[in-house]
């Protein structure tokens, strides 16, 4: 009789402790829940924040371009037409991209991590996958309207100047003008065919993640191969 009661107290205390076990695993899981909520939400509110700053110091720029340019009276009337309306451009994609980055991030901010009343990627999904889409698209064509502005401010400013020939052959507000433009070009050609050609589909696509295809390469090796894939 007294084994079987001391059998009995065990298996009770053994169905208490697994109960506080299962508990305890409960509230950890509601705080990793937790945290990767937190988690993923600063990660898209950083990501936001940053395309938004950049947006808004562009168009700044663009719109002093357009504001403090002195306009020469002998300016070509297609060269005033084409340079107002890359300025134009510039300032209101610039703009979208800003405002669009702004409203998501007071939407993301105001998620609920504690009780999550959705995941958070079905959230970012549903409601903002495709505003972000259409902000970074903005900013993705704004960036190489800058750069033609760009080309064509070594026309405008250098146009008030007198022509005077270089060797009887090439004047100096050309040569000028055309060094500009040139940089310009050279700027507008790295941003086309290396940086937006390597990141655009990786930053504008939320459901691509960086995988080892091989599994084959160490996690805190940085310089292994890697490819793009959908979660």
């Amino acid at each position: 009789m007294a084994k079987f009661m001391v059998e009995t107290a065990d298996m009770a205390w053994e169905i208490k402790c697994r109960q506080e076990d299962m508990r305890q695993r409960a509230v950890d899981n509601e705080r990793r829940s937790i945290d990767d909520a937190r988690r993923n939400v600063d990660e898209k509110a950083e990501q936001l924040k940053a395309v938004s700053h950049l947006s808004a110091l562009i168009a700044g720029f663009a719109m002093i371009v357009m504001v403090e340019v002195e306009l020469p009276d002998s300016i070509s009337l297609v060269l005033l037409i084409v340079y107002s309306a890359t300025c134009a451009s510039v300032v209101g994609l610039m703009l979208l991209a800003m405002l669009n980055c702004t409203i998501m991030l007071i939407a993301v901010m105001k998620y609920d991590c504690v009780n999550r009343p959705i995941p958070f990627r079905q959230f970012w999904q549903t409601r903002c996958e495709a505003d972000w889409r259409f902000a970074y698209r903005c900013f993705s064509l704004g960036v190489p309207m800058f750069m033609i502005v760009l080309a064509q401010i070594g026309w405008v400013v250098f146009d008030k100047y007198q022509s005077k020939k270089l060797l009887n052959r090439v004047n100096y507000r050309d040569l000028s003008a055309s060094v500009v433009t040139c940089v310009a070009i050279l700027c507008l050609m790295l941003w086309s065919l290396h940086t937006k050609a390597k990141w655009d589909g990786f930053v504008h696509d939320s459901t691509l993640k960086l995988v080892d295809p091989d599994n084959s390469i160490n996690p805190h090796d940085a310089k292994g191969p890697a490819s793009l894939s959908h979660r």
